[in-house]
């Protein structure tokens, strides 16, 4: 058995994508560890079937089940390695984890993948989808999920870390083929990011990671995410679509490119908008009623 690190994955519904996952892992003989949201699938018997350990939990947001996975699980590794059931790991990286020897990261706390997306077939190679890194392997016990987010799940550590640039882990939600699934699916995402954005404005809610331009990429992440805190609502999304198809170049992703960066950039962020000045509007008129 791998003593050195364990996987974490979180499922909902994934007959489709686990099997995928479970075959790019297989051989590194480490524990993994599944934590499912009731799905009414074939997933549970797809990780049992693996010898994955299945625990079970009312899902609410991606931190915050992140959050329970990490407390709750019996881990015995040293590190932990958290997927979402949609990703691959690539023959690249997979040599890396199978020579992986914690005696050499002693003073490293986590561990940066690099991500490619895929939509509807079609890797999405710019637009500032790539290169894109993902603090994914963290040290137990000291790694924890950051719950000021509501919708962006990302993790936490306390001392240093380092990026692994190659090899590459492959995220293809195969059920957003189905145009309606990735609209339903991000009109959740837009209201928990619609209260997550609100409390903000209201100051009742910050930000966990140090903003630093220069620093990791996470760091770097919350000092944009200030800049796009102080942008104006309404005009930001269509700011945020032009920069990433001109000056991210997201225009030569071709047709399917250009749709995703349309309705990822645009579409959803002005629905978060419009979901902001709503929450704001409602909270006013409470507040008058009084």
């Amino acid at each position: 058995m791998n003593t050195q690190y364990s996987f974490i994955v979180l499922t909902f519904n994934e007959e489709i994508h686990l099997p995928r996952l479970l075959a790019s892992v297989s051989g590194l003989d480490a524990a993994i560890f599944i934590v499912d949201s009731f799905s009414t699938d074939a997933t549970v018997e797809i990780a049992r079937a693996a010898g994955a350990t299945v625990l079970q939990h009312a899902f609410e947001n991606h931190p915050k089940q992140w959050d329970f996975a990490l407390k709750a699980l019996d881990i015995q590794t040293p590190w932990v390695i958290c997927l979402d059931a949609d990703q691959v790991v690539t023959p690249e990286l997979y040599a890396q984890l199978q020579q992986f020897d914690t005696n050499n990261y002693n003073d490293i706390d986590g561990i940066y993948f690099n991500r490619k997306n895929f939509f509807k077939g079609r890797w999405i190679k710019h637009g500032g989808y790539y290169p894109f890194y993902l603090l994914k392997m963290i040290r137990y016990g000291k790694g924890y999920s950051d719950l000021n987010e509501n919708m962006d799940h990302r993790f936490i550590v306390p001392g240093n870390t380092l990026i692994w640039k190659k090899g590459h882990i492959l995220e293809e939600n195969l059920k957003e083929n189905n145009i309606r699934f990735w609209i339903e699916k991000h009109n959740k995402y837009s209201d928990q990011l619609a209260v997550e954005e609100t409390e903000r404005i209201l100051g009742i809610r910050n930000q966990t990671i140090k903003p630093r331009f220069w620093g990791s990429p996470d760091e770097r992440t919350a000092w944009l995410k200030q800049l796009w805190w102080r942008l104006p609502r309404y005009v930001r999304p269509m700011l945020y679509f032009t920069y990433r198809m001109l000056f991210k170049l997201g225009i030569l992703d071709g047709r399917t490119g250009v749709i995703f960066h349309f309705l990822q950039a645009f579409w959803f962020r002005l629905v978060v908008d419009i979901k902001i000045e709503e929450i704001i509007e409602q909270q006013e008129d409470i507040k008058n009623a009084k």
